[in-house]
């Protein structure tokens, strides 16, 4: 199995996800990866946990305004089964009402002012879509 964080999605994974059929609440585990050094442009000095943390706060409020909510945030403390190469550092899981409020808040312009923390911070990550049954 090949495992390989990424910070994007590529246009063919943004696409399956958001043009999906509209079925209800949907699941998001995030498996994170953070930066030792956030890589801001303006060369602040902060931990890429840090800058990220800032951008899951206000996340964390664009998510209650659509109706979701965060349901787990947590720091990985060791891989219990299976192997990795790597550990991530954090684990993020978040429920969205619907499939267009996801959508609606990628697509917003609050999203894209706080969007630069998380590329700053974030050095990969697995983003799982689920689906209650």
């Amino acid at each position: 199995m090949k495992v390989e964080n990424k910070v994007m999605p590529s246009p063919e994974q943004a696409r399956a996800t958001f043009l999906a059929p509209e079925d209800g609440p949907i699941v998001m585990v995030n498996l994170l990866k953070f930066k030792e050094k956030a890589t801001y442009g303006s060369g602040e000095a902060v931990t890429g946990r840090e800058a990220y943390m800032r951008y899951g706060a206000r996340m964390r409020g664009l998510v209650e305004k659509s109706g979701g909510r965060f349901i787990f945030t947590g720091d990985v403390v060791r891989l219990m089964l299976g192997e990795v190469e790597d550990l991530w550092d954090a684990v993020g899981i978040v429920e969205y009402p619907s499939r267009a409020a996801f959508r609606a808040i990628t697509q917003s312009p609050e999203f894209h002012e706080i969007e630069l923390h998380r590329i700053a911070g974030l050095a990969g990550q697995l983003n799982i879509e689920t689906k209650q049954r």
